[in-house]
């Protein structure tokens, strides 16, 4: 994981899906051009899947922790939707990185999530198995695997794992 910090939800989302925290402590300590520049490389060369709004604020928790950069704000994280008063999921899938890994019809290096949601359909249980999955980065065969799964906040898991849930 990367060192803690405002962002470090961004980062942990979006870079571990393909690079070691330790990639960052290898570049030089270089300031917040530098890093912008890298996360657009990322995004756009790479296709990593970050979201535009989410650009700046990767950038600089980078330049904030691993570069020269000064801290600047904390970036607001909503935790709701616009009015409903509920958490966009989907979005929020997107933003922690977890689509990286995962998408809705289709086994990448995850399942997809309408099999899981498949697996896990009638049974009591199910949400408590998919919230544990979420919560500890464990996959459902239990076995383990090299890719990370970041970390979502607490309460933000009911939110994802009902999406999961209530795929068709």
């Amino acid at each position: 994981m990367f060192k803690t910090g405002p962002g470090v939800q961004w980062a942990n989302g979006q870079c571990l899906t393909c690079h070691s925290a330790d990639y960052a402590a290898m570049q030089p300590p270089k300031g917040l051009d530098f890093w912008q520049a890298e996360v657009q490389k990322m995004k756009d060369k790479y296709g990593a899947p970050i979201p535009s709004e989410q650009t700046n604020d990767l950038a600089n928790y980078f330049a904030v922790n691993y570069g020269t950069g000064v801290p600047a704000a904390a970036p607001v994280i909503a935790a709701s939707g616009p009015s409903s008063g509920t958490i966009d999921a989907a979005a929020l899938a997107q933003r922690s990185g977890c689509l990286g890994c995962h998408n809705v019809d289709v086994k990448i290096v995850g399942p997809a999530y309408k099999d899981v949601a498949a697996k896990y359909r009638g049974k009591p249980d199910a949400m408590d198995k998919v919230a544990h999955q979420i919560t500890h980065a464990v996959p459902a065969n239990g076995r383990g695997n090299d890719a990370a799964i970041p970390a979502i906040y607490a309460g933000r898991v009911k939110a994802l794992g009902q999406w999961v849930l209530g795929q068709k």
